[in-house]
């Protein structure tokens, strides 16, 4: 066998070793959230603000609301499709929140595919393992599976037994990406829903954007106060 075969079979070999161990990898425990504490010179500046002035101009602007408000308080959800590339559009989003709404937080995570779609994943790799076992196992293990007769599958398979587990490997992780796909943006302030890329069959813009959280902030603050 020349370094080509070698190359052919090592390398589909171990990314499929890599998949079955992604698969039964636990998920990272997620990150506890920490209180966030405002400043002390964001509070002086907030009861200098508060305290009633001697001779009020009604024209006079807050510098804080003047360039989108204050977010403390305020967490907005972005579940993006990770296997879409979206997550540049993502990190751009949540820049430009952080910065027009000071103190916001701002979380990134994936949006999951629907349950049968996960579950169907998961058994792409499986799948792939055993079928790479099967070629390279020969027909000695089909008696021991109680099969007495190998199927003609088999033979066709193990004509070409290197672009077959090529086929199986690269085919095989197609399927699963296009599972794990969905295609959302989804954007939440507060819990409540403010864009869907899925209703919207479009990206937010960030001017509109910051509109809808804005709108949604002022929203939950009236709701508060009374």
């Amino acid at each position: 066998m020349d370094r080509t075969q070698l190359l052919l079979v090592g390398l589909p070999i171990f990314l499929l070793c890599t998949d079955v161990v992604n698969l039964f990898t636990p998920a990272p425990p997620k990150p506890q959230s920490q209180p966030q504490t405002q400043p002390r010179h964001d509070q002086f500046q907030s009861t200098l603000l508060q305290e009633p002035l001697p001779f009020p101009n009604p024209t006079h602007q807050n510098p804080i609301t003047s360039i989108g408000g204050n977010g403390v308080g305020t967490t907005v959800n972005i579940n993006f499709c990770t296997s879409c590339s979206y997550r540049g559009n993502a990190v751009t989003i949540k820049n430009m929140l952080e910065n027009a709404f000071p103190g916001i937080n701002v979380v990134l995570a994936n949006h999951p595919p629907a349950f049968p779609k996960r579950i169907v994943s998961k058994v792409i790799p499986v799948v792939q393992v055993g079928i790479v076992g099967v070629i390279m196992a020969g027909e000695q293990i089909f008696p021991k599976l109680g099969i007495m007769t190998p199927p003609a599958w088999y033979f066709s398979l193990r004509a070409n037994r290197f672009g077959s587990i090529a086929s199986v490997w690269l085919f095989g992780n197609f399927f699963q990406s296009a599972l794990q796909s969905t295609g959302a943006f989804e954007v939440f302030c507060n819990g409540e829903l403010v864009f869907s890329k899925l209703k919207e069959q479009r990206f937010p813009g960030e001017i509109e954007l910051r509109g809808l959280v804005e709108k949604r902030i002022g929203i939950s603050r009236t709701v508060s106060g009374l």
